[in-house]
């Protein structure tokens, strides 16, 4: 079909940000309106991240003999999409272990973790603070620790060394959702929320 020199050039469709009022919206209308179940999206979302990851990092471009990947989970929403998204990348022949130092009582992510267990995905009982070991030992790390209902400007222990101990890795950092702060500009982001302050890589889902 030819097309007339006069025609105007295709446009580019320019990135837009969700904020948190929309996205919590979203996520209302999934819930009340179409019946999705909480644990039935997180499923969904941890699903969608882990595909992103084998986009952005297939098998055989990652450096080290073993495909190696830290998921580190923190406390609520996130930490549970990390699980999930754990629970893929072994389907997809990764080698994830999971860093998850604070477990909660609810029965969505103990099932998560019951789940990771049951596929013999290791879970570590410390992270090291000796940062060249976390280099040594993975390919990369996944940022499951602070969503967008946290407030990142009160950020308590264990996180907050979590996030020193990470802020001096070397090897990529992958975080879902919003990079924890100090990740801002440094790691990409495989994002359902999209963070107006992140100028960083986007891994799409």
């Amino acid at each position: 079909m030819n097309h007339s020199s006069t025609e105007p050039a295709e446009t580019i469709e320019l990135l837009r940000y969700l904020s948190k009022v929309e996205t919590a919206a979203i996520e209302t209308e999934l819930l009340r309106d179409y019946r999705f179940g909480q644990q039935q999206l997180i499923e969904i979302w941890g699903h969608a991240c882990a595909i992103a990851i084998t986009k952005a990092f297939p098998l055989t471009s990652l450096g080290k003999k073993q495909p190696t990947v830290l998921v580190v989970c923190g406390p609520d929403q996130n930490g549970s999409i990390g699980l999930v998204c754990a629970r893929h990348l072994r389907i997809f022949e990764y080698e994830p272990t999971i860093y998850y130092p604070k477990r909660t009582p609810h029965t969505i992510q103990q099932d998560f973790t019951v789940q990771c267990e049951k596929m013999d995905i290791p879970f570590l009982s410390y992270l090291p603070t000796e940062v060249q070991l976390i280099n040594d030992a993975y390919n990369l790390v996944i940022d499951a620790i602070l969503g967008p209902e946290t407030d990142h400007t009160d950020v308590k222990e264990p996180y907050a060394g979590i996030l020193v101990t990470l802020k001096q890795v070397k090897i990529p950092i992958v975080s879902v959702d919003i990079p924890s702060d100090i990740f801002m500009n440094h790691s990409p982001l495989s994002s359902l929320l999209c963070a107006p302050q992140f100028t960083g890589p986007y891994l799409q889902l």
